[in-house]
């Protein structure tokens, strides 16, 4: 289990300890989708759902998500975020709403893990508002499209 840096020797959980680590610019982002029917697609669109504006309430919880990520996962550092930022998309093709969020601060850590609870809170938010006229929508495709800074370097997804 060595290789796995949220165990230690013995195999019990840890935190990982950061305090030797150099502060650093970090970024994180990461994009999700949340595709639906039609009609809520429309609904969404024009504003329609008796919930309110989809798009903003969603981008504000993902923002929230984003801040609130140690509270969820339970070995993530609390962090001081710099920016974070959240994208909804309405995307025609696919019926869909995609999601990106990014996430930036100066610190020991990176924000791989807020990015992502962005992008998540962001659809399951989208899903709140619009489950009273579709329960079959599907959210997909949650990953790290590209991270930033600390020992590891640079990372973009293909």
């Amino acid at each position: 289990m060595s290789d796995f840096t949220h165990f230690d020797s013995d195999g019990k959980a840890i935190m990982v300890d950061v305090s030797g680590k150099a502060a650093t610019e970090r970024s994180a982002t990461a994009r999700g989708s949340i595709v639906m029917a039609p009609a809520t697609f429309e609904l969404v669109r024009g504003g329609g759902m008796k919930k309110g504006d989809v798009l903003s309430v969603a981008r504000l919880a993902g923002i929230m998500g984003a801040k609130r990520t140690p509270d969820l996962i339970p070995l993530c550092h609390p962090l001081s975020l710099s920016s974070v930022k959240v994208d909804l998309t309405l995307n025609e093709e696919k019926q869909a709403i995609d999601v990106t969020a990014t996430c930036k601060l100066v610190g020991q850590t990176g924000v791989e893990m807020e990015a992502l609870t962005a992008v998540s809170v962001a659809c399951l938010t989208v899903y709140d508002m619009c489950k009273a006229v579709d329960k079959a929508m599907i959210i997909s495709d949650i990953r790290l499209v590209h991270k930033s800074g600390g020992k590891s370097g640079t990372y973009e997804a293909s």
